[in-house]
């Protein structure tokens, strides 16, 4: 059945002025599912001001993300949250910004890069498991270790050093920044950010902790030369191909912000909830460590054991798909547009979920089981390409999906070497949708040696 180009897609009624605000601030994920399940494949919804409309089939997805990129652009209720903290780096800018910058960057996230990185990555994970030799035996916050790694791999990646003698005030002011920006992002009334209250004046503060610590660091890198091999250097060098021109410090700030905090905490949340449905699922987590003695015996993992380790990536980006680090985007049609018959307004909010697609049983089957088979090669090629999109999809799909990935393998086959973390009996375990799908009361484990 084909609809006239000016019907309205289905959807819930809400409340004036709040629209279904306050309905999708309980649970977001799983309001925007719901709303799915119900309603179909295109879904309006008020929320707040603004008219939006959500898309959950992989063919719709494509079509914005890919076929009819350039009429979708970042829709400016979610990017104008997250712009203090990332300025117009790849994640916040559009048009030929973008596309500039996007080619200046791309070369940092090569194979042969990647490649280089790996051995920082499992030295990094091998001191957070000697460490974890010297504790009591006592329960962990998994995800807050997962954490701590992942930030100090990424300033190893950035700088070159792990920073020791900064990563508490780093931490400190990022965590103070991210608390606000999430909490902005699903409040129900937002105050100006010119007012100066408590919560306000702290933010501020401590964005300006981390601008003097990047500013600090592209100043001393570009007084003491460009030998380091690392991505400042990259960025410091990269030059425009018809300009000649690098970038500014302003650039690299905003660059160099968007690879840290995107960097790593998009990969500690999955790590985090890879630890968890392993230790909720045994046999899956017997047949990784069978891949791992039959790939690695004892040895630390190489860039070179990355293809072997077929059933730990399956693992991973199952994982991803339970629980998608960047659960919910939104894009904003320049021009009015026609999807499923459905008339979609210029500058309204489209809504993508890749947990809504990635939930959906229209698409996937038991969509709340965990199963790593379904990313066999097989079951790959017989899915639809954007029924699984956890990096994005289209000209603007993650630059570093690549790294992450490869970045979480390691992790993984080091970790499981050595260890089978077993979750605390009774500890609640919920998603927290925030600027990233993160554990609400994090991940309560205990330390188990492996059997040699």
């Amino acid at each position: 059945m084909r609809f006239r180009r000016t019907k309205a897609p289905p959807g819930p009624r809400g409340y004036p002025l709040l629209g279904l605000l306050h309905k999708a601030w309980q649970d977001p994920p799983r309001f925007f599912l719901d709303a799915a399940l119900r309603y179909g494949e295109v879904v309006r919804l008020r929320m707040g001001v603004h008219r939006a409309y959500l898309l959950s089939h992989p063919e719709h997805i494509k079509h914005v993300l890919q076929d009819n990129f350039l009429n979708y652009v970042k829709s400016p209720p979610r990017i104008e949250k997250i712009k203090p903290l990332f300025g117009e780096g790849l994640t916040t800018s559009e048009g030929e910004a973008w596309r500039r910058q996007r080619h200046l960057i791309q070369p940092g996230f090569h194979r042969e890069r990647i490649a280089g990185l790996t051995t920082a990555i499992t030295d990094a994970a091998t001191a957070m498991v000697d460490h974890w030799r010297t504790m009591a035996a006592k329960p962990i916050d998994v995800a807050a270790e997962m954490l701590q790694l992942t930030r100090g791999i990424a300033l190893k990646a950035l700088f070159s050093t792990d920073l020791k003698n900064e990563t508490a005030a780093v931490d400190r002011a990022l965590t103070i920044v991210l608390e606000h920006i999430n909490r902005t992002a699903w409040a129900l009334i937002n105050l100006p950010e010119r007012l100066p209250t408590l919560r306000t004046r702290r933010f501020q503060h401590a964005l300006s902790v981390l601008d003097t610590f990047v500013y600090r660091m592209i100043a001393e890198r570009r007084d003491n030369g460009r030998g380091n091999d690392d991505l400042l250097a990259m960025l410091l060098n990269a030059r425009d191909e018809e300009t000649g021109e690098g970038m500014s410090d302003r650039q690299l700030r905003d660059e160099v912000m968007t690879m840290f905090v995107a960097g790593h905490q998009t990969t500690a949340n999955v790590l985090a909830w890879t630890w968890y449905l392993l230790s909720k699922n045994p046999e899956i987590e017997r047949r990784l460590q069978a891949e791992l003695v039959r790939v690695l015996g004892n040895r630390t993992p190489t860039y070179r054991d990355v293809p072997q380790l077929t059933y730990t990536r399956m693992v991973i980006e199952e994982a991803m798909r339970l629980y998608p680090p960047t659960w919910i985007t939104a894009r904003r049609p320049v021009e009015a547009d026609t999807i499923s018959g459905y008339h979609i307004p210029a500058n309204s909010v489209v809504l993508l979920s890749p947990y809504v697609t990635h939930h959906h049983p229209t698409f996937w089957e038991s969509p709340e089981g965990f199963d790593p088979d379904r990313f066999t090669p097989k079951q790959v090629a017989e899915r639809p390409r954007y029924a699984y999109f956890p990096f994005g999809g289209g000209p603007r799909v993650c630059v570093g999906r690549s790294l992450a990935l490869v970045e979480a393998q390691l992790i993984v086959a080091t970790v499981a070497q050595k260890y089978r973390l077993v979750l605390v009996p009774g500890y609640p375990v919920e998603p927290q949708a925030m600027m990233t799908l993160q554990p609400r009361h994090g991940v309560l484990m205990t330390l188990h040696k492996q059997q040699t």
